[in-house]
């Protein structure tokens, strides 16, 4: 292979791994126009690994809406980053684990509970496919609390308050 064709094959798997690492999916199309010319055997297992390639996200906040806002555009469930990341901040400061046991939902026995405060009624009702079932679990309680938000305002980007 002459210089110019592995320079030309570094650059399509380097740009392999990069599409799997999005998981776009984009990679299996990437492959023939990018690598056409150096085409070989080992083509069709490039695209395959990268198109099987899982996303993964750092289990903090940023991951944890990462990784929500992944599951709930499979969901067709609307919001953005900024929107989510807003009422995070103002309903639990960023805290999994937070809990209110003062409000008007605490007294009358369910309390809101996780990043989102989700009541326990409303987030077994907009539980989404795929995530826990423990409202603490902070990927499970943005999707459920960003499908609560969806059904009741348009999307969590319309939540400027508690909801």
């Amino acid at each position: 292979m002459s210089a110019n064709g592995q320079n030309r094959h570094a650059r399509t798997s380097r740009l392999a791994r990069k599409l799997a690492l999005v998981g776009t999916g984009a990679a299996v199309l990437a492959m023939p126009l990018v690598g056409a010319a150096t085409a070989s055997a080992a083509t069709p297992a490039a695209a395959t690994t990268a198109t099987t390639a899982a996303a993964t996200y750092p289990d903090n906040l940023d991951g944890w809406i990462r990784e929500s806002l992944d599951i709930m555009a499979q969901h067709g469930i609307p919001g953005t980053y900024e929107g989510i990341h807003r009422n995070i901040m103002r309903e639990s400061s960023g805290n999994p684990l937070a809990i209110n046991n003062w409000d008007i939902n605490a007294i009358n026995g369910t309390p809101s509970k996780g990043l989102l405060q989700v009541i326990d009624p409303t987030f077994q009702a907009y539980h989404v496919a795929g995530t826990s079932w423990d409202p603490y679990d902070p990927v499970a309680n943005i999707t459920a609390a960003c499908n609560y938000a969806a059904d009741r305002y348009g999307s969590m980007d319309n939540v400027f308050s508690a909801y």
